[in-house]
């Protein structure tokens, strides 16, 4: 346990945010940390290493800092960032054996779903996706790997994660939990049972969409960890020194932010629940939602802010509805202090499982009347469901 993590036990994750651990820097007292963009680092005059690297590949002190933190956040033993999302995600199935079984759910974020696929091609792994019961498709002795989204994107279901890691770990595999859209606020997958959590920390934490990168934190150190530990230095390398700092300012906000996304969607959402150019609005918060106690059992400190609409209108009069906002502005991506509506069918492809009527929204901080009468303006331009 390092130092940071040792002087932060018991504190509320709040104040481990705001205050990036305690942390101030040791040379000049500053309490906003240092960028140390250095590739190499000088050894002593006894040729030993000042630091645990010697080269940026294998880490620095920016990137430590920012790690430690989000292991603190997630309950979890260590914490490894990467320059994407995607590249976590690579990482964690680079280390399954050739043809390991991985168990995952039809409904998850389209760009991992079509690289499990390509892999499946390719004999690397053998893939099973499920629109039901991830548990029935785990198969004892054979299944590597459960991977859940919860919330899943773009239709927000959600699974029972202490269920899903009990039937997992019967069946021999580990369970990795996307939980990009709680970020380590209202549910901590690891103490649930999951054997790793994974981030885009492009997201919410972060939460100012001018960094690109992911996380893996594991529930305990083992030898699946130390293989991620040679493949990021070998093959991936980490989140760079400045995305590291950028992530540590995002932290500091992140439990305000949030919540206050939370708050804004939650009101969106009871607003536009039974408007008549609408079939549904698909939000963990509202009873409607068909795993709603699950999420009301899960989700301990608010729903997040990402919901998605389902038009009485058209591919095309979906795409026009996006076109039609004015203060959400139509964008990918989510998570950010500003809202964003995506017609994900045009994102994900023709092929996509995404229905043609439905808008995803993330929802920022803006002023809620701000946000409810451009969704209002913008749903009276589309035309009456033919």
């Amino acid at each position: 346990m390092s130092n940071h993590q040792m002087s932060n036990h018991g504190r509320r994750p709040e104040t481990i945010a705001a205050q990036l651990l305690h942390t101030t820097d040791a040379a000049t007292g500053a309490v906003v940390p240092p960028i140390h963009l250095s590739t190499t680092f000088a050894r002593n005059e006894n040729y030993e290493n000042l630091i645990p690297s010697d080269y940026q590949r294998g880490g620095n002190p920016t990137l430590w800092h920012a790690e430690e933190t989000l292991a603190a956040l997630e309950k979890g033993a260590a914490c490894l960032l990467y320059p994407s999302g995607m590249a976590a995600i690579f990482q964690l199935v680079e280390t399954l054996p050739m043809g390991g079984h991985v168990v995952a759910p039809t409904n998850m974020y389209y760009a991992a779903r079509l690289w499990l696929q390509k892999l499946e091609a390719k004999g690397r792994i053998s893939l099973s996706l499920t629109d039901h019961d991830i548990a029935s498709a785990i198969v004892p002795g054979k299944t590597q790997l459960v991977w859940i989204e919860t919330p899943s994107n773009p239709m927000w279901d959600v699974t029972d994660i202490a269920a899903v890691a009990k039937a997992a770990h019967n069946a021999g595999a580990i369970l990795g939990v996307d939980a990009t859209t709680t970020a380590a606020v209202t549910t901590q997958p690891l103490t649930l049972g999951a054997d790793y959590v994974f981030h885009s920390v492009t997201k919410y934490l972060n939460g100012h969409s001018d960094v690109l990168g992911g996380a893996l934190i594991c529930a305990r150190r083992d030898q699946r960890w130390d293989e991620l530990l040679l493949l990021r230095n070998k093959t991936s390398a980490p989140l760079a020194p400045f995305e590291c700092w950028l992530l540590l300012r995002g932290l500091r906000t992140l439990f305000v932010r949030y919540r206050g996304a939370s708050n804004n969607a939650m009101a969106i959402a009871r607003h536009f629940a039974s408007h008549p150019k609408l079939h549904s609005v698909i939000y963990p918060g509202l009873a409607s939602h068909p795993q709603h106690d699950i999420a009301k059992r899960q989700m301990t400190d608010g729903y997040g802010g990402m919901m998605s609409l389902m038009l009485k209108t058209d591919y095309a009069g979906a795409r026009k509805f996006c076109s039609n906002l004015k203060v959400l502005l139509p964008a990918t991506s989510l998570g950010g202090t500003e809202s964003l509506a995506e017609h994900r069918k045009t994102v994900e492809g023709s092929s996509s499982p995404v229905p043609d009527n439905l808008v995803r929204l993330s929802i920022g901080i803006e002023n809620l009347n701000d946000l409810i009468s451009d969704i209002e303006q913008a749903l009276a331009q589309i035309p009456a469901a033919i």
